[in-house]
Protein backbone atom coordinates (compact mmCIF):
# COMPACT_ATOMS: atom_id res chain seq x y z
CA UNK A 1 0.00 0.00 0.00
CA UNK A 2 1.24 3.64 -0.75
CA UNK A 3 -0.03 7.11 0.77
CA UNK A 4 1.53 10.23 0.21
CA UNK A 5 3.13 12.09 3.50
CA UNK A 6 3.33 15.56 3.72
CA UNK A 7 5.10 16.99 6.94
CA UNK A 8 6.78 20.31 7.94
CA UNK A 9 10.48 20.74 7.47
CA UNK A 10 13.30 22.47 9.65
CA UNK A 11 13.46 25.57 7.46
CA UNK A 12 9.52 25.76 8.08
CA UNK A 13 8.82 24.15 4.26
CA UNK A 14 6.39 21.51 3.39
CA UNK A 15 7.92 18.39 2.35
CA UNK A 16 5.95 15.77 0.56
CA UNK A 17 7.29 11.92 0.65
CA UNK A 18 5.67 8.81 -1.01
CA UNK A 19 5.53 5.99 1.53
CA UNK A 20 5.18 2.23 0.73
CA UNK A 21 3.70 -0.40 4.03
CA UNK A 22 3.89 -3.46 3.81
CA UNK A 23 2.14 -5.31 7.18
CA UNK A 24 1.46 -2.04 8.83
CA UNK A 25 4.87 -0.73 8.85
CA UNK A 26 7.05 1.63 6.34
CA UNK A 27 9.44 -0.17 4.21
CA UNK A 28 9.96 2.62 2.13
CA UNK A 29 10.29 5.97 1.67
CA UNK A 30 10.92 8.03 -1.56
CA UNK A 31 11.25 11.75 -1.22
CA UNK A 32 9.25 13.84 -3.84
CA UNK A 33 10.42 16.68 -2.73
CA UNK A 34 9.87 20.47 -0.60
CA UNK A 35 7.72 23.43 -1.46
CA UNK A 36 7.42 27.31 0.22
CA UNK A 37 3.97 28.24 -1.42
CA UNK A 38 1.03 26.46 -2.25
CA UNK A 39 1.79 26.34 -6.12
CA UNK A 40 5.09 24.20 -5.69
CA UNK A 41 2.94 21.62 -2.72
CA UNK A 42 0.28 21.34 -5.47
CA UNK A 43 3.07 20.29 -7.98
CA UNK A 44 4.38 18.44 -5.78
CA UNK A 45 1.82 16.23 -4.51
CA UNK A 46 0.34 15.73 -8.50
CA UNK A 47 4.01 14.47 -9.07
CA UNK A 48 3.23 12.24 -5.52
CA UNK A 49 0.22 10.77 -7.38
CA UNK A 50 2.01 9.95 -10.55
CA UNK A 51 4.65 8.04 -8.79
CA UNK A 52 1.89 5.72 -7.04
CA UNK A 53 -0.21 5.76 -10.13
CA UNK A 54 2.77 4.10 -11.99
CA UNK A 55 2.89 1.33 -9.84
CA UNK A 56 -0.61 0.60 -9.93
CA UNK A 57 -1.87 -2.92 -11.83
CA UNK A 58 -5.07 -3.07 -13.95
CA UNK A 59 -7.60 -4.74 -12.46
CA UNK A 60 -8.54 -5.99 -16.24
CA UNK A 61 -6.40 -6.67 -18.93
CA UNK A 62 -8.43 -5.48 -21.92
CA UNK A 63 -5.45 -5.91 -24.42
CA UNK A 64 -7.57 -8.55 -25.94
CA UNK A 65 -9.95 -5.85 -26.94
CA UNK A 66 -7.60 -3.93 -28.50
CA UNK A 67 -7.10 -6.44 -31.46
CA UNK A 68 -8.55 -5.39 -35.32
Amino acid sequence: MAFIRKFKTGSGATGVQVCYKEHGKVVKTVHVGSANSENGLEKLLKEAQGIIDAGKQSLFDLSEFDKK
